[in-house]
């Protein structure tokens, strides 16, 4: 989990575009082990594209008792998260890796996408601040972050989860970590749509079949079929996705014929009732 398998070999280009160094500074280190158990992140880490390096923020308490909340000036319930030890740990983490972009995980933050991690994934480093409690002083936030980000308009206990979902996220942006350099770009919001339905064996499961198309051999028809079948879904389960996606002249066209089919059903069934 420690930033300690750096390629020493590889030039500081190279290591830009092909090695992540994420930092995470929190107060529950331990929580990170989960991204070892398997999976992406595992095989990234092991494969030396990415690394993880969970930091306690309580280290950086000076204190005997390594104090890191207080109660909130102004009243109030809960307690916040003193600046001094996420200072410090902010200030250490950026000193190793000074090119480290720095986010704070809040549920204020602004919206975590795939187009938000698409540019994250530029970056040598990212530096996760995970809050806790109430939240952390508001001065860090306004000195010593370079955004803040939520992964939906719901709050959690922590920014851990958080974290590991921006780590997930942007690990499988890497080049080389996942088992095709054209998975990345064929997941849902990578290219503005929904990802097209997927099947594989069996041919025939409960009486339900996998498209004749996909079974062809044609490829021009099948990645024809798979743009429309993206299409059809984000019309139907995201279309506001629609509003802000460049389309092609042949998803326009696509997109009215299927709009002159839906008026003829309609219009077939308003005369039959």
């Amino acid at each position: 989990m420690h930033d300690n398998n750096t390629p020493k070999s590889e030039s500081s280009n190279y290591a830009r575009s092909r090695y992540m160094r994420f930092t995470v500074l929190t107060l529950f280190p331990e929580m990170f082990s989960a991204l070892l158990i398997g999976g992406i992140v595992k095989r990234a880490i092991e494969r030396q594209y990415v690394s993880v390096e969970p930091i306690n923020i309580r280290d950086f308490a000076k204190d005997r008792h390594h104090t890191v909340d207080d109660r909130p000036y102004g009243g109030g319930c809960g307690m916040v998260m003193k600046p001094e030890p996420v200072a410090e740990a902010i200030r250490h983490a950026k000193k190793r890796h000074p090119e480290a972009c720095t986010l704070l995980l809040t549920p204020q933050g602004r919206l975590f996408s795939q187009m938000v991690a698409q540019k994250l994934a530029g970056y040598a480093g990212l530096i996760l601040v995970c809050g806790r409690y109430e939240g952390i002083d508001e001065r860090i936030r306004e000195h010593l972050v370079d955004d803040e980000l939520s992964i939906g308009d719901y709050v959690l206990t922590g920014g851990e989860l958080a974290a590991m979902v921006v780590i997930d996220a942007v690990t499988r942006l890497i080049p080389g970590t996942l088992g095709s350099e054209d998975s990345a770009q064929e997941d849902s919001f990578s290219n503005g749509l929904l990802e097209y339905p997927q099947y594989t064996r069996p041919r025939s499961f409960e009486g339900a079949n996998v498209p004749e198309v996909l079974l062809s051999g044609d490829h021009s028809a099948i990645r024809q079929w798979r743009r429309h079948a993206s299409l059809i879904r984000t019309v139907l389960r995201r279309p506001d996705l629609l509003m802000v996606q460049a389309l092609t002249a042949g998803d326009i066209e696509f997109m009215k014929k299927l709009q002159q089919d839906i008026k003829t059903i309609i219009g077939k069934h308003s005369t039959a009732s």
